[in-house]
């Protein structure tokens, strides 16, 4: 039998309280034809499929290839900003190394300082070598308004070791992880869900189709998506990213890493990751924001361990689905912005890759979940078609066909979709 070196990414982080936001509470459900509606509309859009289309990308673009902004920081400077690494100061413990805050002069006004986090590469040889120069060669030429930003990284070599380090600004309000943890005071409340998810999702579309190379995740979970002081969330943790395939290519072939529960069927199966894995991923973690729950979670009841699995009995009847809502929420929800989310989710974790949409289907999917959300005195209408306003009438009515016999053929998703099952670690 295979191993697969997955980890199970659990920070050694205490959770804390999370801002309360009171949110409208409806008692409103989507009936079964309303889903059904709103299902089919959903699955009208052209879903492309990635791994036929002829993706132009260059080689991964390195820091010596292009411009950064990056500073470069001594040992001696970093020590200084986190009180000699005290665990007084540190935020967080990964699979990459521990997490301190610290203080460091700000380049615009030298006579002020600003809080950063400064992650040290535990000692984990060559491969934790490898994530951390691809860490800085993904964030030190790539910049979006969710994705976290590395503001320097330190490189030395003395007769203590290796040292690598790394400098990100600042997420005082830690992981999305951290506040869907029942130990959080207060949980993250249906709005900030919605606008979590609608923040991550635009991170991958960056990644994933906005740029002349394209960077798959691989690793995206709950635990990687960070909260600011304005609680907008930025995707993290960018050791295991991977470019895109060159053109011609349909997938790129690499050892199986990630995290259990998150990873794609495909992907744990071949070792071929494309950019509908990470759509996989996307779709779990809309599951944990509905829920609550953890993808694996082995302190709960033997059936209740696996979300994806619990989930499937609520998923048939219309009226059952408000059991898998997140408890702590107190129905401080809409019932139908939470019917319509696991839809998305369930157009994602569609077993075969090639029919899962693109991440910026998702996006526009979630921007109208939220757009109908934010509506007040206004009827909350199906989401619309994401084919090209462009296609003729027929065109249109083909595609509409299509995608019917398919939701029709997939109808039972939720009793064929692929069962995440234990996998040996090594």
């Amino acid at each position: 039998m295979k191993c697969f070196p997955f980890f199970n990414g659990n920070k050694k982080d205490e959770p804390e309280a999370t801002k309360s936001r009171s949110v409208q509470s409806t008692n409103s459900n989507c009936t079964d034809a309303e889903m059904r509606t709103f299902g089919s509309d959903l699955n009208t859009q052209n879903v492309s499929n990635a791994s036929t289309e002829s993706l132009r990308r260059t080689s991964f673009p390195s820091l010596s290839q292009r411009h950064s902004n990056l500073r470069v920081f001594t040992v001696s400077e970093l020590k200084s900003a986190t009180k000699n690494f005290s665990r007084s100061v540190m935020v967080g413990e990964g699979g990459f190394g521990c997490v301190y805050k610290g203080l460091i002069k700000n380049v615009e006004d030298p006579s002020t300082k600003i809080e950063v986090a400064v992650k040290q590469l535990g000692k984990r040889g060559i491969q934790g070598h490898k994530e951390w120069v691809t860490e800085v060669n993904v964030l030190g030429v790539v910049e979006h308004p969710n994705l976290v930003k590395l503001l320097g990284y330190c490189a030395e070599d003395d007769e203590r070791g290796i040292q690598r380090l790394l400098v990100y600004e600042f997420m005082p309000n830690r992981s999305v992880e951290n506040h869907l943890s029942t130990l959080s005071e207060t949980p993250l409340p249906w709005a900030m869900r919605l606008r979590i998810a609608q923040d991550a999702a635009r991170g991958l579309t960056y990644l994933h189709e906005e740029m002349d190379f394209q960077i798959i995740f691989r690793d995206f979970k709950s635990s990687n998506i960070l909260l600011d002081e304005q609680w907008n969330a930025k995707l993290s943790d960018f050791g295991l990213a991977r470019l895109g395939p060159a053109e011609g290519l349909t997938h790129v072939s690499t050892a199986v890493v990630g995290t259990i529960g998150y990873a794609a069927p495909e992907y744990i199966q071949t070792g071929r990751v494309t950019s509908k894995s990470d759509v996989w991923s996307f779709g779990v973690f809309l599951y944990e924001l509905i829920t609550g729950r953890r993808p694996l979670d082995r302190n709960r009841p033997k059936n209740e361990q696996k979300l994806l699995e619990w989930v499937k009995p609520f998923l048939t009847d219309m009226k059952k689905f408000h059991l898998i809502l997140d408890p702590r929420l107190k129905e401080k929800y809409s019932i139908k912005s939470a019917q319509k989310l696991a839809i998305v989710a369930n157009r994602c974790l569609v077993r075969n890759r090639k029919n899962r949409p693109k991440m910026s289907q998702v996006l526009e999917m979630i921007n109208r979940i939220v757009e109908a959300s934010t509506e007040t005195g206004s009827p909350q209408l199906p989401l619309m078609s994401l084919a090209s306003e462009e296609a003729s009438s027929d065109t249109k009515a083909k595609n509409r066909k299509a995608i019917m016999d398919l939701t029709s053929q997939e109808s039972g998703w939720f009793v064929r979709m692929w069962a995440p099952k234990l996998l040996r670690t090594c």
